[in-house]
């Protein structure tokens, strides 16, 4: 009788894993973005159930703990995931082999899933893959039966900087959303957060030895109403600012997640929440700060009257009040500034802008003057270089690189930096053929702050301009303009979200999405797999991961043309 019980139980269990191992898959169970390297098609399913466990390399608990969250997320079960069980199911495991340091590969069967990294960074994205095969509706909740197709995959990034940029001194966003912005970032296999801290309408993140960057720095008093130049002022106070604390949080948690937060303190132009704090700052301290078309709210016309001459700035553009360059006070209070900040951010780069700043107050200031003729420079752009590689000097000494935008090549270029190319691709070119390090960005193509169709009308406030996701998917990162041994200096790209008009977080989600998908496999993917109606027809199915995740984004590319 045992027998005949023991040949029953036999019998089901190999029903059960035939059933898996026979299933036919097609290419609707294959919709990954980025497109991976080669992906090959297999019969078979693997089941997630209650006797799913998850092996790990010692080193890789940080991503064993990630996938046993989202596949008990998943299906209700609690998934175990261990360094020490032999007992594993879903293998995750470092391979030297793997040349790219962010390659994996993903193997999936209908009785085992391995998934192999080059380093920890690697298995992180092959789980983000694997995520991709199962179904949307994983993100919200529990599936009835989860199932997996089987595959073999092998995937590495075609470019090693993958970044998002935001701008949180427009308008500020609180923690947790920073924290989603992240993870959609690691979704998607990029590798970058650029984090734009400080800016003429508000001063984000706290510096202890000068509080008052985030007691005034970090508000303004109003805000314009409708496009620049404004219909008025509203008239609300708008602003906040990171603590230290909140700062390493959020850091950690990119870290967790394999995304390197690259911080901006904007120098020498943008600076009028800083010189609001301080108005030594300024060429010209008792000059009041000017707001255009005289849009200035009550509260500051108000603290002017009373002497107050400089506040934040209320309205958007660029402005001729910034860091005097002829004073030393200014480089101690920049330096004072970044030795808080290094601390804080791991990464190897600090962005220090460097654009848009008008030369008109040097040409007057007596210090800016003095300061030209000391150092034997020829004009206000030299003096902008030496600003610039001043500061460079300074955090190379403390094992940091910087990063400016296109403009830090006027008056010449600082011996270590590494250039953000956004006004087109021209800057990136020279910075290039110079044997300087540079990142793509340019506004035809990578700025998500422009409308994404013609009907403006139908569309939230945006700054101009038109950038839709096919002209994103459409763009090709390494100039043609370049020589082979050149075009290894092409470190990249990176989507910038500048808020002057995002008020919001739906409406950060709204113009990041999906243009930001699109960039995702610019970057990643190989040239010669870009093939706009086929991520069109795989943008199909992940915007229903949009929509599980209660994701806010624009629909044009989903209705008919």
């Amino acid at each position: 009788m045992r027998f005949a019980i023991f040949i029953t139980i036999c019998s089901l269990v190999t029903s059960c894993s035939n059933k898996f191992e026979q299933v036919v898959n097609s290419e609707e169970d294959y919709q990954i973005i980025p497109k991976p390297v080669t992906l090959e098609m297999s019969n078979g399913r693997f089941l997630v159930d209650s006797d799913t466990k998850i092996q790990y390399d010692s080193d890789l608990k940080n991503e064993g703990s990630y996938l046993a969250e989202m596949l008990s997320l998943a299906t209700g079960n609690t998934i175990v995931s261990s360094a020490d069980t032999d007992q594993g199911t879903i293998m995750l495991k470092l391979d030297n082999t793997i040349t790219n340091e962010e390659g994996y590969t993903l193997s999936v069967k209908f009785d085992k899933i391995i998934i192999a990294g080059k380093t920890a960074k690697g298995v992180l994205y092959g789980i983000q893959t694997l995520r991709q095969l199962m179904p949307s509706s994983i993100e919200k909740g529990q599936v009835a039966e989860l199932t997996i197709p089987a595959v073999h995959i092998t995937d590495s990034p075609r470019y090693q900087y993958r970044g998002m940029h935001l701008d949180v001194a427009r308008h500020f966003y609180d923690v947790d959303f920073i924290k989603k912005y992240i993870d959609l970032i690691a979704m998607h296999k990029m590798n970058t957060f650029h984090w734009h801290l400080t800016e003429d309408q508000g001063w984000r993140i706290e510096i202890k030895k000068y509080p008052k960057l985030t007691e005034i720095g970090a508000f303004r008093n109003g805000t314009i109403v409708g496009h620049h130049p404004g219909t008025e002022n509203d008239n609300k106070k708008d602003g906040g600012f990171y603590t230290q604390e909140q700062i390493k949080e959020i850091v950690a948690y990119a870290t967790k997640r394999h995304v390197t937060v690259i911080p901006e303190i904007e120098l020498p132009g943008h600076s009028s929440s800083a010189i609001a704090a301080y108005p030594y700052l300024s060429c010209f301290p008792k000059e009041p700060t000017v707001v255009t078309n005289d849009m200035m709210s009550e509260k500051s016309k108000e603290l002017q009257a009373a002497g107050t001459p400089k506040v934040v700035q209320e309205t958007w553009g660029v402005f001729n009040d910034v860091y005097c360059a002829g004073k030393e006070e200014t480089f101690t209070f920049l330096q004072d500034v970044l030795d808080e900040v290094i601390p804080l951010f791991p990464s190897t780069y600090i962005h220090i802008g460097g654009d848009e700043c008008p030369k008109e107050n040097w040409k007057r200031c007596p210090n800016c003057q003095s300061r030209i003729k000391k150092e034997g420079l020829h004009d206000e752009h030299e003096l902008q270089s030496y600003f610039i590689q001043r500061i460079e000097k300074y955090l190379n000494a403390k094992g940091k690189q910087i990063i400016g935008w296109d403009e830090i090549l006027e008056g010449g270029l600082a011996p270590n930096a590494t250039v953000m190319s956004w006004r087109g691709t021209k800057g990136g070119i020279e910075a290039a053929k110079q044997h300087h390090d540079v990142i793509m960005t340019p506004g035809h193509s990578c700025y998500f702050d422009h409308y994404q169709s013609k009907d403006k009308d139908n569309e939230p406030l945006a700054i101009g301009g038109k950038t839709t996701v096919k002209d994103v998917y459409a763009y090709e990162p390494t100039p043609k303009e370049l020589a082979a041994d050149e075009q290894k200096y092409i470190l990249g790209a990176q989507g910038n979200v500048w808020t002057e008009y995002m008020g919001t977080t739906d409406h950060v989600e709204y113009m990041i999405l999906p243009r930001m998908t699109a960039l995702s496999e610019v970057v990643w993917s190989t040239k010669a797999s870009k093939d706009w109606d086929d991520f069109k027809w795989r943008l199909e199915h992940f915007k229903n991961r949009y929509d599980n995740l209660g994701l806010n984004y624009a629909k044009h590319t989903f209705k008919s043309e």
